[in-house]
């Protein structure tokens, strides 16, 4: 199972001085990976495969209440390799690793 999409990356400031980066899975990816039947994670966590540009990582995406959606941290080092910045629209192909 492959998702692909194109969203908006965003920064969410835990405390003053560290930022972290995340891109939201639109409606319809959200839901694929929520009716995927897996062993419980932390946090609801899925882990998966992702591709961005000529990068690709393997971490997990985990759920967000306040965005109804799970959101995908975006690592430094992909920030930089690609180029992206604040609201960069970024075009993601995820993979769930478990299923």
């Amino acid at each position: 199972m492959q998702l692909s999409f194109t969203a908006p990356m965003w920064q969410w400031a835990a405390r003053q001085g560290d930022a972290w980066w995340f891109v939201t899975l639109p409606p319809e990816e959200s839901d694929v990976l929520a009716d995927i039947p897996l062993p419980p994670r932390g946090f609801g966590s899925v882990r998966v495969r992702v591709t961005v540009g000529a990068t690709t990582w393997q971490t997990s995406v985990f759920p967000s209440k306040e965005h109804e959606a799970f959101i995908l941290p975006m690592k430094k080092t992909v920030r930089r390799a690609e180029n992206l910045g604040p609201d960069t629209l970024v075009e993601v192909t995820l993979t769930p690793v478990d299923v």
